[in-house]
């Protein structure tokens, strides 16, 4: 059987550099697989895969003119292809040096439960306090939210929300292989993740990161793996680089990236003890990258817990429900979101921590809303549903809170901890497997941050 992979290559500052020239250029690309693919035997290069710097190297708010990497310092790429073994059990942990790492099956949290929607959008903005946020301004205007999911469809949240809500198309990625236009994708997912993310932030700018598009019209089948996801959060890295104004100022005030996705099953991975896993590895390339995102490049990152709670998890965890909160769900640097209801009690899919040994023990960080009435992107009548809608609705949260708050002064990591340190425990104090540090309370992180006042 074939089994994809990546392999975490190590670079020079001339290989490095091929890699992010080849991003403007597919003549540079294909010199630079054909330079790679001669380095490996075993290993088979995937050619609809470019090569994507790793850690720092991929976090770096550096554009090509003036490259300069640490002084001359290793640097790391990650290619993903296959290798051929009889069985999973038989794969390397590393090939000609280079460390194999797993590249999982990962979905969007949309959870099969039929329960109807408990509350609307508007109940929701009022027990999160939308119209203080509002009033003092801190409405997401100059501030990017980036969209991983599947797609984007403007037409209709324009239709919902009664505004049409800002797209960048240039900095939003396709998917290679799909003729489909930034925020013109099939009604779904991505576009119940949209409108929560705007019901705090509705000035905020969207980005359109389509990775679990499926078959749109126009397109082809697009495999769920996490190579998919990290090409597109790959292509967020590059356009943080450059995005500029031709006066020199940042064309945003802050990016944050929304992820409702994540692995279903431990079966999606390496086999246990192999160091090379995506569950519970830090060092996983990509984990590597989205912690770096967060620390240097100052990027607000928010994934979902994961629809596998004890009480009524979704289908396809097949009837695991402890330590489902994995990879770069369960990250440090990263706020993990669980979901509650409106009468602040978890719902039963909202994954339960702790998360998966290895990494962060403390997750899910805080909850927010979900299982209510709202885009109704799922269908008439049918709730916005799953850490799905909780997840990207705390990242508008945040872009709220940053319209004000710079990420240079006040960091992703300070922020992270003002939101739990500002959570509502209806439950009492200190963390819990539930709900986190509580559920999230965006007046009062604003008010802690001295951006509006008490009443």
């Amino acid at each position: 059987m074939r089994i994809p992979v990546f392999l975490d290559v190590q670079a020079d500052d001339n290989l490095l550099k091929s890699v992010l020239a080849g991003r403007f250029g597919r003549d540079a690309r294909l010199a630079l697989r054909e330079k790679l693919q001669r380095r490996f035997e075993k290993f088979s290069l995937d050619p609809g895969f470019d090569a994507i710097p790793a850690g720092r190297a991929m976090a770096r708010r550096i554009g090509i003119p003036e490259l300069n990497l640490d002084g001359g310092l290793l640097h790391h790429l990650a290619v993903r292809g296959t290798i051929e073994v009889d069985d999973v059990n038989d794969v390397p942990e590393s090939v000609d040096g280079n460390p194999v790492l797993a590249d999982p099956t990962v979905g969007t949290y949309l959870t099969c439960l039929g329960d109807n929607p408990i509350g609307n959008a508007s109940d929701v903005a009022t027990k999160l306090n939308v119209a203080a946020l509002h009033a003092g301004g801190l409405d997401g205007d100059g501030v990017a939210i980036a969209i991983v999911d599947s797609g984007i469809n403007i037409a209709f949240l324009e239709q919902k929300l009664g505004f049409r809500p800002k797209l960048d198309t240039a900095y939003s990625w396709r998917p290679p292989g799909l003729n489909v236009e930034p925020g013109a994708y099939p009604v779904g997912h991505g576009t119940m993740c949209a409108y929560a993310a705007l019901l705090a932030a509705p000035k905020a700018t969207l980005i359109d990161v389509p990775a679990f598009v499926g078959t749109p019209a126009g397109g082809s089948v697009i495999g769920q793996r996490l190579s998919i996801a990290y090409q597109g959060i790959a292509q967020l890295s590059a356009f943080w680089s450059i995005a500029f104004t031709p006066s020199g100022a940042p064309k945003y005030k802050a990016l944050v990236i929304s992820n409702s996705w994540g692995m279903y099953h431990p079966s999606h991975d390496f086999p246990v003890g192999h160091r090379g896993r995506y569950s519970d590895n830090p060092l996983h390339v990509f984990t590597r990258s989205i912690s770096a995102m967060s620390r240097i490049d100052e990027v607000d990152i928010v994934f979902a817990a994961g629809n596998c709670g004890g009480e009524c998890p979704d289908e396809q965890c097949r009837n695991v429900t402890t330590a489902t909160i994995t990879g770069a769900n369960a990250c440090l640097d990263v706020l993990t979101v669980a979901g509650c209801n409106l009468s602040d009690e978890r719902v039963g899919y909202s994954s339960q921590g702790p998360g998966i040994a290895g990494m962060a023990p403390n997750k899910p960080d805080l909850a927010a809303y979900t299982h209510f009435k709202g885009s109704e992107a799922l269908g008439a009548g049918k709730p916005d549903k799953g850490t799905s809608a909780a997840g990207p609705l705390v990242a508008g949260c945040i872009a709220a809170i940053r319209t004000q708050l710079d990420p240079t002064v006040s960091s992703p990591t300070a922020l992270n901890e003002h939101l739990r340190q500002a959570a509502r425990r209806p439950h009492g104090v200190g963390w819990n497997g539930d709900i986190g540090h509580g559920i999230i309370d965006p007046v009062a992180t604003a008010v802690g941050f001295g951006l509006l006042r008490t009443s």
